[in-house]
């Protein structure tokens, strides 16, 4: 997304709104051209683990472009290719020397936005690929401010369409589509705060099941809907600012999940800006996830129940269990020059059932854990 640029406004609070715009990007919608073009390089690596065992490794390098066409327009796209290499467990935690996986996904987006006296309109499309699933998507958003253009109202459409053909050929040429809409609304709360909440919603049906897992099968309709609240405070004092946001999410599988989100952005002088950062998150199993619990005659890792419903629905993958998260994180970046910034940021992630807020969470799993690291740079002009 542009950075944001405020539309005209009395000196000082123009200044200190644009102190706080400039330094959340995402929060507020962008009704302007940008005035620069850039240019961004980024490389995440990323890992997790599970008692002492390496699984999942990520490697990830990208680059993103934004430029300013005739005053009116812009176009922003980007292009990443992941280096995907690990062990997903079959049931649980369970892994075998087979269930080793490798594999390489790419993918690449563009939009085109029109910005007008009052708002703006995007149109997108993305697409990816990998050895057994390919995916494309178009959206469309658009943006609508007040006359005193201290609210804009957002509203979008998209529409994905995915192809699966899994490698172990247990089922050929399946596909799932989706359809998604976002509505939203940003406030000027005063000279220092802005406020935005966004409702959205999707509506999905196809193949959602996991097909390198046994046992998967998941309904073959998934509705999801998450309310996103966010609050950007911009400190005069110390120049500083904070992002606050809670996040509710629900779907037709039964999960409901809380996210609290916070990170402080602080520039530390010469160019420096440190912004720390922390999540949690707790989430309620779906109805069909079934615990390390397993048959008493067939034994490990049948579920109970299995020998008289064998097509019934259920899923060993701990993504769908009840569990409690904790993300914590740092990113320092560094203006170089007038056009060049370079930036690390560092994460280490842990998930517990235990850790489940409000309610017990799913019993006998082992906690995950994850870290990145993501180097970028950053040219504009």
């Amino acid at each position: 997304m542009t950075t944001p640029l405020l539309p005209a406004q009395p000196a000082a609070l123009g200044h200190a709104i644009l102190a706080a715009a400039l330094m959340l990007p995402g929060l507020v919608h962008a009704e302007t051209a940008p005035e620069h073009a850039s240019i961004s390089v980024k490389l995440l690596s990323y890992e997790e683990s599970q008692s002492s065992m390496d699984r999942i490794r990520v490697r990830a390098p990208s680059i993103s472009v934004v430029a300013p066409v005739a005053g009116v327009w812009s176009v922003t796209g980007s292009l990443t290719a992941d280096d995907v290499s690990g062990a997903s467990p079959r049931y649980h935690t369970a892994v075998s020397g087979a269930s080793r996986m490798s594999d390489d996904r790419k993918a690449g987006d563009a939009a085109v936005t029109r910005y007008f006296p009052r708002g703006s309109l995007t149109v997108g499309a993305a697409y990816s690929t990998e050895h057994d699933y390919d995916s494309r998507a178009l959206s469309v958003t658009g943006a609508m401010s007040s006359e005193d253009k201290n609210t804009t109202w957002s509203l979008g459409m998209g529409g994905s369409d995915d192809t699966i053909n899994p490698m172990n050929l247990i089922v050929r040429d399946e596909s799932r589509q989706t359809v998604n809409f976002l509505a939203g609304v940003t406030q000027v709360l005063g000279p220092n705060d802005l406020a935005q909440l966004t409702l959205t919603h999707n509506r999905g049906h196809g193949y959602f099941s996991d097909p390198y897992k046994a046992f998967d099968n998941r309904p073959r309709q998934r509705n999801q809907s998450a309310l996103m609240g966010r609050w950007n405070h911009h400190y005069a004092a110390t120049g500083g600012t904070s992002r606050l946001s809670y996040r509710y999410y629900t779907d037709s599988y039964g999960i409901r999940a809380h996210t609290f989100g916070g990170e402080y952005v602080q520039p530390a002088g010469q160019g420096w800006i440190i912004t720390p950062s922390a999540r949690l998150y707790s989430q309620r199993a779906a109805r069909f996830y079934f615990d390390p619990v397993y048959d008493g005659v067939l034994g490990e890792p049948f579920r109970p129940g299995y020998a008289s419903n064998p097509d019934g629905y259920s899923s060993a993958d701990q993504r769908l269990s009840g569990f409690g998260a904790v993300t914590l994180g740092i990113k320092v970046a560094k203006q170089l020059s007038r056009d060049w910034i370079v930036d690390v940021k560092l994460e280490a992630y842990q998930q517990r059932g235990s850790w489940r807020l409000f309610d017990k969470g799913s019993p006998g799993l082992e906690s995950l854990r994850a870290h990145s690291i993501q180097l970028g740079l950053t040219r504009q002009w």
